[in-house]
C-alpha cells in the first residue's frame, strides 16, 4: 500500500504563517486563533504544503471541532476523512465522551453528528456558547458511566491525599521524637563529660 495522500499532525509554530493566511481567506478571527494555534490539526499534502486545518478543543470530556478551513475546497472531501481520523484518535486518547461542532458540511452528519436534544445540550460547556444555534453532536461513550468513574477517581485521589498527609505527619512526629532523643543523648553526654572532668580535677583546693 502507498503512503496516505495527506498527513495530519498538530500545528506547530512553523505552520503559523500558513494558518494565518488560511484563516484570513476564511474570514475567521485571526487574532484570536493565532493565540490558540496549538488547538489546530493541520493536513499536509505530499509536498508538505498545508491544505487544510481544523481546531479541536477539549473541556470536561467534551470535544469541540471548530474553524474548519481548506486552501482549496475542491479538495475538502478528500482531506476531511484524514482530519476526522485524527480527531477520533485524539478523542479516544483523552477520554472524550461527546463531540460538538457547528460546522455545516454534510460530511459531519454523514459521520454520526445529529442535532442535540435538551439533555445533551446541557452537557455542552458554557464557554462554547450553549445558546448558539446550529450545534451538532456525536456521542462517543456512555457519559453516565464516565461521570461515575470520574467521581470514583476523585474520591480515590482524596483518600490518597489524606493518607499521604497522615503519613507525612507521622514521619514529622517521628523526626521530632528522634531529634528530641538525640538532643537528650547529647545533653547526657555533655553532663557526663563535665562530671568526669570535675572528678578528675578533684575538689577545689585539693593537691
Amino acid at each position: 500500500m502507498g503512503s496516505p495522500a495527506y498527513q495530519v499532525r498538530r500545528a506547530t509554530l512553523d505552520d503559523l504563517e500558513a494558518l494565518t493566511a488560511l484563516w484570513t481567506t476564511m474570514r475567521f478571527n485571526v487574532t484570536d486563533l493565532r493565540n490558540r494555534f496549538t488547538e489546530f490539526q493541520v493536513a499536509l499534502d505530499s509536498a508538505n504544503n498545508l491544505v487544510g486545518a481544523v481546531g479541536f478543543q477539549i473541556q470536561q470530556r467534551q470535544g469541540l471541532i471548530h474553524n474548519e478551513g481548506f486552501t482549496d475546497f475542491a479538495r475538502a472531501d478528500e482531506v476531511r476523512p484524514f482530519l476526522w481520523q485524527r480527531i477520533q484518535m485524539l478523542a479516544q486518547n483523552h477520554g472524550v465522551a461527546r463531540l460538538w461542532t457547528r460546522e455545516s458540511a454534510p460530511f459531519w452528519t454523514h459521520h454520526g453528528f445529529v442535532r442535540p436534544d435538551d439533555a445533551a445540550r446541557q452537557r455542552l460547556p458554557e464557554a462554547w456558547d450553549r445558546q448558539a444555534s446550529g450545534w451538532l453532536t456525536c456521542k462517543l461513550r456512555d457519559e453516565e458511566v464516565l461521570t461515575s468513574l470520574d467521581k470514583e477517581f476523585a474520591l480515590f485521589k482524596e483518600v490518597e491525599r489524606r493518607n499521604t498527609e497522615a503519613t507525612l505527619e507521622q514521619a514529622r512526629r517521628v523526626r521530632q521524637v528522634v531529634t528530641a532523643i538525640g538532643l537528650l543523648a547529647a545533653l547526657g553526654l555533655l553532663v557526663a563529660a563535665i562530671v568526669l572532668l570535675l572528678t578528675r580535677r578533684g575538689p577545689p583546693g585539693s593537691p
